[in-house]
């Protein structure tokens, strides 16, 4: 049986959306290791000169502050991309089913609404980040300077992965389907608004893990790539949810472990 012209049309879209979703997170993650491979040199240099009792927290300029967003954006975008798929494909689909006729630029929309809310947070982390240089409480590898700092931070992160809120936002990543029947809106600007949705549904449930990256190290890039693995995992395996449960109560006793100086 030949397909109609709406499948095709469809098989096509997916084909093309998850080859510039590939796309995009390798050039995402070549950028990161890229700039990790220019930061060692400087970052093995500062450690050299904090052996040697040298104050190390020059104050940042505005480059400083740029190039950090930067590395927060694209970090976000390598590891946030990827578990839009779901949403975007099925968003697609639903898209050519009611028009029949090509619907990229609404999904580029969607796509771009969704990356607006992770550019948003990583202006937050930059400030964030900039403050804690500011304090002295960064090490030269970007994580937590002291235990306590480091237990403060999975405690919190923890106890967020148990909350109703992370539930909630959880359960609308889950289901990509739910989400587009309940948040539908004609037109390109409406499926920006729909992406701005879907991304902030996405925040609520993953900010808490991101802050994770302050104990790790910001530029650790395995534990980008694990977390990003998790977050995936999180949304789309088939215990998600008791496995976001079991992280949570886990960062919550590693946390403990650090305020106590056993770990």
């Amino acid at each position: 049986m030949r397909s109609s012209p709406t499948a095709l049309l469809s098989r096509r879209h997916r084909f093309l959306i998850s080859t510039c979703l590939a796309l995009v997170i390798a050039l995402a993650w070549g950028y990161l290791f890229l700039l990790d491979s220019r930061t060692s040199s400087s970052m093995r240099a500062d450690a050299m000169m904090a052996a040697l009792g040298m104050p190390m927290t020059p104050r940042w300029t505005t480059a400083d502050v740029l190039l950090t967003f930067l590395m927060w954006a694209v970090m976000m975008v390598g590891m946030m991309a990827g578990t839009a798929a779901p949403v975007l494909l099925l968003f697609a689909d639903a898209r050519t089913e009611r028009t029949g006729r090509g619907v990229p630029l609404a999904v580029l929309m969607f796509g771009l609404g969704y990356i607006a809310v992770w550019v948003g947070f990583s202006v937050g982390a930059t400030l964030v980040q900039w403050r804690l240089h500011e304090a002295a409480l960064l090490s030269v590898a970007m994580s937590a300077s002291t235990p306590r700092l480091a237990g403060a931070i999975l405690i919190a992160a923890g106890a967020y992965q148990l909350t109703p809120l992370k539930f909630a936002c959880l359960t609308q990543c889950r289901h990509p389907l739910g989400f587009l029947m309940t948040h539908w809106r004609e037109g390109n600007i409406g499926a920006f608004r729909m992406g701005l949705g879907h991304g902030t549904h996405c925040l609520g449930c993953c900010w808490a893990l991101m802050c994770v990256l302050f104990v790790t190290g910001v530029m650790n890039l395995a534990w980008v790539a694990a977390l990003s693995v998790f977050v995936l995992f999180e949304k789309v395996g088939p215990r998600g949810v008791a496995v976001s449960r079991l992280a949570g109560t886990t960062m919550i006793v590693v946390g403990i472990l650090f305020l106590a100086g056993t770990a």
